[in-house]
Formats: C-alpha cells, sequence, structure tokens
C-alpha cells in the first residue's frame, strides 16, 4: 500500500511548492496532495478552516508536511484540535513574534500540540532566516530540529534528507 502524504504549502505557493512535494513524494515513495489554499485570504481563520477538512481526513500510516506559511498555519490548527495528528513535519517554518517577523495576527500564543513535531530549515534560506528556527524551537521545546547547510527555501538537494527524517518517524 502506497504512502500518502499531505503537503501544505506556503503563502503564494501552490505552483512554487509543488516541485519540494514532488521531490518529498518521490523519496518517500508516496501519493501526495496539495490543496490550493487561499491568497485572497491570508487570515488565520481562512487557513486554518482551509486545511481542517484536509487534515481530518488522514490516517495514522498519512505523512502531513507544511511549508513555511503552510506551516504556521496548521501549528495554529493543531493547538486547537482535540485529537490532532500524531506527527507533522513543518519545514522553513516562520516565526511571527517580537524576535521574528513580529506580525502579531500570526504569532504562535497557544499551548504546544500534542502531536509530535519536527522542523527542518536550510541556513542559506534566503526567504525566511534561519535564525527563526531557534525561536520556534523555544515555542516548541518538544519539536526535534533538522538543519541543512544547504537548500534554500525550497530545500533544493534536500528532499532525499527531509524523507529520512520522515520514514525514521514513520
Amino acid at each position: 500500500m502506497a504512502i500518502e502524504m499531505l503537503f501544505l504549502h506556503g503563502a503564494g505557493g501552490f505552483h512554487d511548492d509543488q516541485p519540494l512535494a514532488a521531490a518529498l513524494a518521490s523519496e518517500l515513495g508516496a501519493h501526495f496532495s496539495i490543496p490550493e489554499l487561499p491568497d485572497e485570504d491570508m487570515s488565520v481563520a481562512a487557513w486554518t478552516s482551509a486545511i481542517r477538512p484536509h487534515v481530518d481526513e488522514l490516517t495514522a500510516s498519512d505523512v502531513l508536511v507544511a511549508h513555511s506559511f503552510g506551516a504556521s498555519m496548521l501549528l495554529a490548527l493543531l493547538s486547537t484540535m482535540p485529537t490532532p495528528p500524531s506527527r507533522a513535519f513543518l519545514l522553513a517554518m516562520p516565526n511571527w513574534g517580537d524576535n521574528g517577523w513580529a506580525v502579531a495576527d500570526y504569532d504562535f500564543t497557544g499551548a504546544e500540540p500534542t502531536t509530535a513535531l519536527t522542523l527542518h530549515h536550510c541556513e542559506d534560506d534566503d526567504v525566511v532566516p534561519v535564525s527563526h528556527v531557534a525561536l520556534n524551537q523555544r515555542l516548541l521545546p518538544s519539536a526535534d530540529v533538522h538543519r541543512y547547510e544547504l537548500g534554500g527555501h525550497q530545500f533544493d538537494g534536500c528532499a532525499s534528507l527531509v524523507a529520512a527524517d520522515i520514514r525514521a518517524h514513520s
């Protein structure tokens, strides 16, 4: 039976994130879905309500991956779910607190979700500075963290490394 992977793209990233989702799926031997999330309404409420039905459909063997803004919105959703998925992989997630991008509407202030989280970030990310991963690690002290020297915001050349971590936790 093939692995199913739900991939949540970043802001305006439905097309830009397709190669990353496809590379991860290929490395995992998985089928993937990447729902198009609402660029016209970037509110937490709009994104979490768009994400929720897809997350609710996941089974225990499915893989949940979110990139950039999508990772931030998934985190917001997970912290409110009574029975969230058991694991999620958050790639290049921005930090919206005072020491990050300081956007109060997106700042995560909820309780750390019960979902086991793994944060992945590339040192040379020119969109979300690598300093954000340390800020997010303080918010999510139970999370595993993986940093890669090269790969940029789209994890170019890192799909096998991220997939290896996903397989290790499956």
